[in-house]
């Protein structure tokens, strides 16, 4: 798609099929405002609001995030639409009690929790690094600590006992996921959602958009643009969600870049 394409030009194949069409998005940046403390996101009304409207009209309406598929279902608060969870680990489907976990990421788990539990020091909690535990990925939070740059110095110091332990480690927006060393990233979650999709009853997609805010989301912008080209697709539209901490390669590797919450509501309603 040419970079100058306005918002309207690139969703116009989209808009004009929705029932052959998928909607997937973030939720941490995308849907809901990074907070401090991430047990306090929330999509706000308005945007709930539109997404539900959206799940109405396209064909598959999903929501990937990093964090585990059940929590991401309790944020967004929608249950009729698809949640990939832990970077592509896990896939609720639509209406479903439990998620379909990656059988290679579940096997690491208590080695992923016995390491974090080992790691998250008296140190480290006066130094206010909050410990996420997603079974199979351990993170390590700083947002907000009373001094951030030295919070992040002893994280720092946890990747590198983590990869001589064999584990493999990601940066994010202030936050360290420490994870099992098994083929993992959201590209490889939404091509999952995508093929199941098109093997299930539900229409077959022919166009997706995907929308983000972080490193981890330019593995989705990787993996649609896979699926056009392997005949999968024939349109997708990656989009950046602009702000202060949003990573160049994320903005130079979309389609579209939007600014913030306000961004993405406009884009919803774009859709609409």
């Amino acid at each position: 798609m040419p970079p100058a394409a306005t918002l309207v030009e690139a969703l116009e194949p989209l808009r004009a099929d929705p029932a052959h069409s998928a909607v997937l998005l973030d939720i941490d940046g995308t849907l809901a405002p990074i907070v401090r403390h991430a047990a306090d996101a929330h999509v706000p009304e308005a945007t709930r609001t539109l997404l539900i409207e959206i799940s109405r009209r396209y064909g598959l309406v999903g929501c990937v995030s990093g964090r585990r598929a059940a929590t991401a279902r309790q944020i967004v608060s929608i249950g009729s639409i698809a949640y990939v969870g832990n970077h592509g680990g896990e896939l609720l489907r639509p209406g479903a009690t439990r998620p379909e976990l990656d059988p290679d990421m579940s096997a690491w788990s208590e080695r992923v929790r016995a390491f974090a539990a080992r790691s998250y020091t008296p140190e480290l909690q006066r130094a206010r690094v909050r410990s996420e535990d997603k079974e199979a990925i351990a993170a390590f939070h700083w947002r907000g600590a009373p001094d951030e740059a030295a919070a992040a110095a002893l994280v720092r110091e946890i990747a590198v006992r983590a990869e001589r332990e064999g584990f493999v480690v990601h940066w994010g927006r202030k936050v360290l996921e420490v994870r099992p060393p098994v083929a993992l990233d959201k590209g490889l979650g939404i091509t999952a959602l995508l093929r199941t999709a098109a093997a299930g009853d539900s229409a077959e997609v022919s166009g997706a958009l995907y929308a983000g805010d972080d490193t981890t989301d330019i593995d989705a912008f990787r993996a649609l643009r896979a699926l056009v080209g392997d005949g999968t697709l024939r349109q997708a539209v990656c989009v950046a969600v602009g702000s202060e901490e949003t990573p160049p390669p994320l903005s130079e590797g979309a389609d579209i870049v939007i600014d913030g919450q306000a961004g993405v509501r406009g884009l919803l309603e774009a859709l609409l």
